[in-house]
């Protein structure tokens, strides 16, 4: 069995990740660990000796060395290297025994080895090999540690032997793995005494230590100090108190504290951090409402730095006029009495199911307004030679009841079974692909997606933005509730709920004390469309259940989202067409709703 030296004064590890924030270096347990093994693939096994050290705050705590015998023979030039001979590990106890003891040893620990690829591999493939679970070890490796700060006038490379040469560390390593692993410790006290000026001085800065981050980013640290390990909404200010760049997060001090690490790589957040100068945190009692208070601030604010949706009246949306002969138009806002589909994130977007209703219905597609019965006839377009229009123009004394029909069909398209349009273009793309006509099968399918994807938008979010109220409850991880309040989509109220208290008072209190909100033009919501879908997603979410709804709640079911399928129709043809505008499709995928019962 593995020999194990203990330190007198061990005590237990403080740090188990990555994930802890604010641990300075000096109270981290690391155990340092060599390997010498038969060859250089992890796969193949054959590791014949672990040795480990373990250390916290400059003090070995404990070490751990054994033999292990590979199960096979240790090939000549490794026994040249190492001094390990077969003779040598034929008696020793096999890895199923050892790993073990390393396993517990360097339990709470995080792992430090140079090149750590290489030894955490080869561990790693034995859990893998004898069945134990791999913990998950926070891993540093000294090696582009030592790029980082010794360059190439001190050291012609980054060997542990020519580091612990340059450190002059109290042993000298032999390729033996204990040895190796004293020495590596010297090494990586030398490299966090270099890295201390550099501010990477606890464990979270250590994790991102070998990328360079600008010092003068770097310097802005301090900007996470104090702030809270809790939910909310983080705004990074600039001069003259500007609101740069507003974000959320389920940590906020945890979220922070990156922006200065090497894991912001993004040039345009780099640049906000170098001229901010303070950052606001609001704490959320909810993830949901640090969502909605993130998309309500960038609404607010404006920031420069922010590149989601801010704006929702640049929204568009597909309406049916209210006219004697109605007609498709693309309008930035709902009006009452009649049927629209959307929103759209761009006019291009709408366009295009504009286009693919046309190519489903004969609708008109003059913008002339006609009266219900004209006196004299008027003169037919080229589409109504082509038979895309019905030509309600033609038609004098009396009303073109025929175009009501097409007015009808359309109407019912948009609002509850869009299966005359879907199925019409299906049956086109499928007429036009065997024809190999791949690209305008394509288009088709452009259009066909928008249509399908605006039409269950709108179908989703229209019971929503009519419930004057609705107050739905989720079970918490801690045994309590979370409870939302909703008024015509907006979130209106939240709050979370002790696991020993009674959650009716708490609703009847958020009932009362709940935002007013004025009822919109559905399927407009009361709120951004961003704001109603990330709602609706948490309604939809399992185990909700509602306390209370003022208005029927139902989906269709025949609606559009039942279709949702057939919208990526011939997914091969629409993989070989690009969008006309030679951007990528800027549809979001359709959220999947209930075909029945209420929602």
């Amino acid at each position: 069995m593995p020999s194990t030296t203990p330190s007198p004064t061990s005590t237990t590890a403080l740090q188990p990740s990555f994930e802890d924030l604010g641990t300075p270096l000096h109270d981290v347990t690391f155990v340092v660990v060599d390997l010498e093994t038969t060859g250089g693939r992890a796969a193949d096994g054959g590791i014949t000796e672990i040795g480990a050290v373990k250390v916290r705050g400059g003090e070995v705590l404990g070490e751990l060395q054994s033999l292990v015998n590979p199960g096979r023979p240790v090939p000549a030039f490794v026994a040249r290297l190492t001094g390990i001979t077969t003779s040598m590990v034929a008696t020793a106890p096999p890895l199923e025994l050892v790993l073990p003891s390393f396993l517990e040893f360097a339990r709470d620990a995080v792992l430090v080895a140079h090149n750590a690829p290489f030894d955490v591999g080869f561990l790693r493939a034995a859990c893998d090999r004898l069945g134990y679970e791999w913990p998950r070890f926070a891993v540093v490796d000294t090696v582009p540690l030592a790029r980082r700060v010794v360059t190439r006038d001190e050291a012609p490379n980054h060997k542990l032997s020519t580091l612990a040469a340059l450190f002059r560390a109290q042993v000298t390593p032999d390729h033996r793995a204990l040895a190796d692993a004293r020495a590596t410790v010297d090494v990586l006290h030398a490299l966090l005494e270099r890295l201390a000026p550099l501010g990477i001085t606890h464990l979270e800065d250590l994790a991102g230590a070998a990328d360079p981050v600008p010092p003068d980013v770097r310097r802005k640290r301090t900007l996470a100090d104090g702030l809270p390990e809790a939910p909310g909404v983080y705004l990074f200010r600039g001069p003259g108190d500007e609101v740069l760049y507003v974000g959320t997060s389920t940590n906020l001090r945890k979220r922070v504290r990156s922006y200065f690490t090497a894991a912001e790589k993004r040039g345009r957040i780099t640049e906000m951090v170098r001229i901010a100068h303070a950052v606001t945190p609001v704490v959320c009692v909810t993830p949901l409402e640090a969502q909605v208070r993130e998309l309500r601030l960038i609404a607010e604010h404006a920031p420069r730095y922010n590149r989601r949706s801010k704006h929702p009246e640049r929204q568009s949306w597909v309406r049916l006029t209210d006219e004697a002969y109605p007609r498709l138009s693309v309008v930035r806002e709902v009006r009452a009495g009649t049927p629209h589909i959307g929103p759209y994130p761009s006019r291009q977007t709408a366009l295009a199911a504009v286009e693919a209703l046309h190519d489903a219905l004969p609708l008109r597609q003059c913008t002339a307004r006609l009266p219900r019965v004209a006196r004299t006839a008027g003169s037919p377009c080229a589409l109504a030679g082509m038979g895309r229009c019905s030509a309600p123009c033609v038609a004098t004394g009396t009303a073109d009841e025929g175009y009501d029909a097409v007015a009808d069909a359309a109407r019912a398209a948009l609002t509850s079974d869009p299966s005359a349009v879907v199925d019409a273009l299906a049956a086109r793309v499928g007429r036009l692909a065997a024809q190999e006509r791949f690209e305008e099968a394509g288009l088709v399918t452009h259009r066909l997606r928008a249509f399908v994807q605006g039409a269950a938008r709108a179908q989703r979010l229209d019971p929503v933005a009519r419930c004057a109220e609705l107050v739905a409850a989720r079970p918490t991880s801690a045994g309590g509730w979370e409870l939302v309040v909703v008024k015509h989509a907006r979130l209106a109220a939240t709050a979370v709920t002790r696991p020993d208290e009674d959650p009716l008072p708490v609703v009847d209190a958020l009932r009362a004390t709940a935002e007013d909100v004025a009822p919109p033009v559905a399927p407009a919501p009361a709120c951004h469309p961003e704001e109603a879908a990330l709602v609706l997603a948490w309604l939809e979410e399992p185990g909700v259940r509602l306390v209370h709804v003022s208005h029927t709640w139902a989906c269709p079911v025949r609606s559009a989202a039942a279709h949702a399928d057939l919208a990526t129709v011939s997914t091969t043809v629409a993989d070989l067409w690009v969008d006309p505008d030679g951007r990528p499709d800027d549809v979001a995928d359709p959220v999947p709703v209930a075909t029945m019962t209420a929602c």
